[in-house]
């Protein structure tokens, strides 16, 4: 049977976003890839249960097959986490894409400032729009194309329909709350990692310390890539995904 590659997006994102990847990962390797919208984002369903990772993990699962290798990138990364700890049968790799396994700056960790991710959960209520655009600049900030970043990223955000409110809110929640270190220290399956050096919201410090927490934890950090190395470096992010596929 072919194996099966699964995308997952970020907060604020769609599945739209790896229409390009998709394709040119598609003609490379010997598998099924595809895509999906994370629930309450682009064209998927809300859960029926309060939304939290774990809820939104689930319907996420429901739709895999078993021993199914799942890219996440940022927000995604932490469901594919959850998904390949309480779904083993489901995963049989797991590749982050500038995540990790727990978003928030605390002690002795690197991450986005806890009072970022407040700010925007308060902007949210005002303003979902204009704070979904501020986060756009903040993936890109760093990157020598930034502002086509930005402009590739909004295009593809407006092919799906807008997120639900209560699944962007609580997808900062998850930013800010769900801790998986422990998880991710102890993850049976192989984790793999893509990350870019001037990004803001996962640190390389971070990455030092993921590797400190999980010895196998294989990965490859590009010099001049931001939050969305798979958009502004799209050939060495096919290039790494190749190599670990």
């Amino acid at each position: 049977m072919q194996k099966e590659i699964v995308l997952l997006h970020g907060w604020g994102m769609n599945r739209q976003v790896w229409q390009l990847l998709e394709k040119e990962l598609q003609g490379a390797i010997d598998g099924q890839v595809k895509s999906l919208d994370l629930p309450g984002f682009g064209h998927a369903q809300m859960p029926e249960k309060p939304y939290s990772l774990s809820s939104a993990a689930a319907l996420i699962a429901e739709q895999l097959a078993d021993n199914t290798t799942l890219v996440g990138w940022s927000l995604g990364g932490l469901v594919a986490l959850h998904i390949a700890n309480h779904y083993p049968q489901k995963v049989n790799k797991v590749v982050f894409i500038a995540s990790t396994p727990f978003f928030a700056e605390s002690n002795n960790w690197s991450g986005i400032k806890v009072e970022v991710l407040e700010n925007f959960k308060a902007q949210l209520l005002d303003n979902s729009a204009k704070t979904i655009e501020r986060f756009l600049a903040i993936q890109a900030m760093g990157s020598e194309h930034a502002k086509q970043d930005v402009k590739q990223l909004r295009a593809w955000l407006l092919e799906a329909p807008e997120a639900n409110s209560e699944a962007l809110s609580a997808g900062l929640d998850i930013l800010l709350n769900d801790d998986y270190r422990e998880v991710f220290s102890t993850l049976e399956q192989p984790i793999y990692g893509l990350f870019g050096k001037l990004d803001s919201l996962v640190p390389r410090r971070s990455i030092t310390k993921m590797k400190a927490l999980n010895s196998n934890f294989q990965v490859e950090i590009l010099p001049k890539a931001s939050h969305a190395p798979f958009i502004s470096h799209r050939t060495e992010s096919l290039n790494f995904l190749k190599s670990v596929l």
